[in-house]
């Protein structure tokens, strides 16, 4: 009698944890939950904050929580990227023509690094690597990244970063070996940040306003939905880099993207006199046939950031193929060569006029 009695009580136990397990995962409300957004601490759990519909890697988001693709995008070691906004209900963000939009607080920009074993097919066996949220809190904006497990059923926050080894085929069908690295919160801010303040980099009108995963143009889209107000009729867009656009204005528009966010007016890099982003009209700004504030190893013993004519003397292209530290740039961010930017870079300078002395 004794063991039959032990056997109900540890029965009823079990019962009773697996009942109290279920209550709790039911108590999580459904969606996205404004709570975890803005409390004092990151979650631990990307789960926590009920962006996805499930867990899984490759759930689809929540409602209210809508995907969107930049024009042109940073890069980083050829992963592939997954963004997603959230814009609480009932607010917008404000257009701006030129600067990243104003986002309302407790709007989150949500972008996931993802590697498939061969990258000419991006999509096929892809495992997600990191997501990074940007949240706009009370305070100003905050970075927090979350690593994926390898099971790809939940990602935990890691404030430190972390590496991870990654063995690819590039898309232009070159075996590469990616020693990836998640960047840290400081990290997060060597980019991001304008006169002091963290801000985001990448939804601004002229990156945004095409067709995007929905299949209908982003801007017109996010303005019917309520995400975004004050957008005109004709609003700027950037030529996509490797599109049918004048070479010029595709390099620039690759070197906004990549560069800009660091060189120009108030970013890290203002101090080198060079600005690049989309809005600069000085040729000088851009490098053309301008000395480098401070010479060294970096300079590749070239005289100039951009010798008109000449890519093997251009102080840009030698950063750009190099993946030394304190030599590569961009700085973070990446370890191996974008080799086909590489060639649109020197094709660019390549088809400026020789400056004769």
């Amino acid at each position: 009698m004794s063991h039959s009695r032990n056997f109900r009580r540890v029965t009823q136990a079990l019962l009773g944890a697996a009942l109290a397990f279920i209550l709790a995962a039911c108590s999580q409300p459904a969606g996205v939950r404004d709570t975890v957004i803005l409390a004092d601490k990151p979650a631990e759990k990307l789960s926590d904050y009920g962006f996805f519909a499930s867990t899984n890697a490759h759930a689809a988001p929540s409602d209210g929580v809508r995907a969107y693709d930049l024009v042109n995008a940073l890069f980083s070691d050829y992963a592939a990227k997954h963004r997603l906004v959230y814009v609480p209900k009932g607010q917008s963000a404000t257009y701006n023509p030129d600067k990243v939009f104003d986002f309302p607080v407790g709007s989150v920009l949500i972008k996931t690094f993802a590697f498939a074993p061969d990258m000419r097919d991006p999509a096929l066996n892809e495992r997600y690597i990191e997501t990074r949220l940007l949240i706009h809190k009370p305070q100003g904006w905050v970075a927090y990244p979350y690593i994926w497990n390898e099971a790809q059923t939940e990602a935990v926050y890691s404030p430190v970063g972390g590496r991870q080894p990654i063995e690819t085929i590039s898309p232009e069908g070159r075996p590469l070996a990616i020693d990836y690295s998640v960047p840290n919160q400081n990290q997060c801010k060597e980019c991001h940040s304008v006169d002091d303040d963290f801000v985001p980099i990448g939804p601004s009108a002229r990156n945004l306003n095409h067709v995007g995963p929905a299949g209908v143009n982003q801007l017109a889209d996010w303005t019917a939905r309520g995400i975004l107000t004050g957008a005109p009729a004709d609003p700027p867009a950037a030529p996509p880099a490797y599109g049918d656009a004048p070479l010029a204005d595709r390099a620039r528009a690759w070197l906004d993207i990549n560069c800009a966010h660091c060189h120009k007016a108030g970013g890290g890099a203002s101090n080198s006199g060079l600005f690049l982003a989309w809005n600069e009209t000085d040729p000088t700004g851009w490098g053309v046939h301008k000395r480098p504030t401070a010479a060294g190893r970096g300079s590749g013993q070239n005289l100039f950031v951009i010798e008109p004519g000449h890519p093997e003397q251009s102080i840009l292209v030698h950063r750009m193929e190099s993946t030394e530290p304190g030599v590569l740039m961009p700085e973070l961010g990446r370890t191996v060569v974008d080799e086909k930017a590489v060639a649109l870079i020197q094709q660019w300078i390549a088809s400026m006029p020789p400056v004769t002395p």
